[in-house]
């Protein structure tokens, strides 16, 4: 077998690295968004949704550089310039937003897109013996899962 440093076979760890860009793509907008929602939101849930705003922008950015490191520890390069990221993202760019529902709407749509991409990460780093980046994901995936419930609740 071609080996990674790690002991990963080389093509599948390259295409593990296409894959996780992409998410980072993806994160990066979706950090972003929320940035964006934390700023701007008005209204009478003001107080409330501020600071959990705060609170899923820190755990995005954490993500993001998580994603980032596992990234080089593939082998690969992170992405890292807001034209790869526009370009390559699924999320879609929420611009002056500043009513509640409309913001947890986008918070809902985005992780159902980032959900979707990690599951496939998941399935791909699976297949490809990479525990590393297969616990991120299932770790990803069930604090997103859980937020989406969240989120959809308050929306009701």
């Amino acid at each position: 077998m071609n080996a990674t440093i790690i002991g990963l076979d080389k093509s599948k760890s390259k295409e593990l690295v296409i894959n996780l860009n992409n998410l980072l793509a993806n994160y990066q907008v979706y950090y972003q968004n929320v940035r964006g929602l934390h700023w701007n939101i008005k209204g009478k849930n003001f107080f409330e949704l501020h600071v959990k705003f705060e609170e899923i922008y820190t755990d995005s950015q954490e993500k993001v550089d998580m994603i980032a490191e596992r990234i080089l520890t593939l082998g690969g390069n992170p992405i890292h310039t807001f034209n790869e990221y526009i370009n390559l993202s699924n999320v879609p760019v929420g611009k002056d937003i500043s009513q509640d529902t409309e913001a947890v709407e986008l918070i809902v749509g985005s992780l159902s897109a980032l959900l979707k991409i990690e599951r496939v990460i998941l399935n791909q780093s699976d297949e490809a013996g990479d525990e590393g980046t297969n616990s991120m994901m299932s770790d990803f995936i069930s604090e997103q899962e859980k937020t989406t419930w969240m989120m959809r609740a308050w929306l009701s």
